[in-house]
């Protein structure tokens, strides 16, 4: 009997060695170069966008500057919106004299960077208050360079992956785009503070878009980098082959109805979720938590709780796949907006407040992981850059605009119903979602792309 105990417990022991093994050649998988580049090339992405939004309102409130003026500043966002519209230039034409030596997309990478640094730099030694114009153009310039960026950055990303490393991918690229936020939010309050130089504090952000160009060239180049359509643009209208062979591609794919379906989804998932975060702030200001106790929670704290989140979804997209993942982390995800409802009852609790922001933000980042992934796989890569900037734009639009009725009902209830209605908002969604995993496999729905990837 002695003998039967000690083998079972050594037993035990060997299946829970197995278990830590499996989980840590799980997370190994980030180790991976390709996915370190991607990561820096995340941080290159994030960097850019708080410059043109919190940080700058900051300075201009600090300037003297109208509220008023500082709210119309949000258009300086709109290039977010309407990358699409550019995106197939950047997508299908290469770079006089760079692309033979970098490749079509380090080479665009290394331009556009270039003018972000330019415009950032701009953009810190304009005076808000004297020349608002001036600062408004080069804020514009910014929000250009950036969403160029991103097409880019997204299109490489996809490209240099395989199918199966695409959620480790939307991982890594979300964990570098949070910490280029953190640079670009916290780390430039902390210069402007020391040095009290807001000048100083643009020609800071914009050396460390250097990341982001030593990462471009260390990068390796897409194996159909070199070649791809290269012939296609030669003999086919130049027009067909950067605008309408992309969107025909993705149509063409799938059934109408599927395609339907697909774009739906893509504007319903995330929604619950920027329904309830739109009013977040707002909420915490009018339940008498100050903006330090705000800013602890949810700009540090939160980052790292969403970076946690990201990560482990990249590993739950390796290990039960897209759809799956997809499905238990939105309803996780959508569960997390009750918890700012039980904040609201809570009231002024420091410790609820970063529970509440500490689940939200770890859900949140699961279901960005996996959400990415997903979107990746949806891309042929003949086309990556413009569908991903179309199928974002049109993620964008959800967030953005569906959004806005947000505050109007936050006037006309309180908060715990408020956030109530908000989780059910997210359903629709997951009810899509249900219907796709058991009527769209995954592999239906991207059965070109990883063809594409095996060619």
């Amino acid at each position: 009997m002695k003998n039967s105990n000690m083998s079972s417990n050594k037993s035990k022991v060997d299946e829970s060695k197995g278990c830590f093994q499996r989980i840590g050649e799980a997370f190994m998988v980030y180790m991976e170069r390709r996915l370190l580049i991607v990561f820096a090339m995340g941080f290159a992405s994030g960097l850019p966008l708080l410059l043109t939004m919190s940080t700058l309102q900051i300075w201009m409130t600090e300037a003297g500057v109208s509220l008023t003026a500082v709210g119309l500043f949000a258009l300086a966002g709109t290039p977010y919106t309407l990358k699409f519209f550019w995106a197939p230039l950047i997508d299908r034409l290469p770079v006089p004299l760079l692309s033979r030596r970098l490749g079509r997309r380090r080479s665009w990478m290394i331009v556009i960077q270039l003018g972000l640094m330019g415009a950032i730099l701009g953009l810190g030694f304009s005076d808000p208050a004297a020349g608002p114009l001036y600062t408004a153009a080069f804020a514009v310039a910014v929000a250009f360079f950036s969403a160029s960026q991103d097409i880019v950055i997204d299109a490489y990303r996809i490209e240099i992956l395989d199918p199966a490393q695409q959620g480790a991918g939307a991982a890594m690229t979300q964990a570098g785009y949070r910490f280029g936020l953190i640079a670009a939010g916290a780390g430039a309050l902390y210069l402007a503070d020391i040095t009290a130089n807001w000048s100083i504090v643009y020609a800071a952000m914009a050396l460390l878009v250097l990341v982001g160009m030593v990462a471009a060239l260390l990068a390796p180049v897409p194996s159909d980098d070199a070649h791809q359509d290269a012939a296609a643009i030669q003999t086919k209208p130049l027009f067909r082959s950067m605008l309408i062979d992309p969107f025909q591609e993705f149509l063409t794919r799938n059934s109408a109805s599927t395609a339907l379906a697909m774009l739906a989804f893509i504007l319903l998932y995330k929604f619950g979720d920027a329904f309830a975060g739109s009013m977040a702030n707002p909420f915490f200001i009018k339940i008498g938590f100050t903006k330090i106790e705000i800013a602890n929670a949810s700009k540090i704290f939160g980052v790292f709780a969403t970076l946690g989140g990201v990560f482990l979804g990249g590993v739950l997209v390796k290990q039960y796949g897209v759809l799956n993942t997809l499905l238990w982390c939105g309803i996780l995800q959508m569960f997390s907006n009750l918890m700012f409802a039980a904040l609201a009852i809570v009231g002024h609790d420091v410790g609820f407040l970063y529970l509440t922001v500490g689940v939200e933000n770890f859900t949140g980042g699961m279901a960005s992981s996996a959400f990415v992934a997903y979107l990746s796989l949806l891309c042929h890569t003949a086309y990556t850059g413009t569908q991903f900037a179309l199928l974002t734009s049109f993620m964008a639009f959800g967030r953005t605009w569906l959004s806005t009725t947000s505050g109007w009902l936050a006037d006309h209830t309180d908060w715990v119903t408020f956030f109530v209605i908000s989780t059910f908002i997210a359903l629709p969604g997951l009810v899509l979602l249900l219907w796709m995993t058991k009527h769209l496999p995954l592999e239906q729905q991207v059965h070109q792309h990883a063809t594409a990837n095996h060619i």
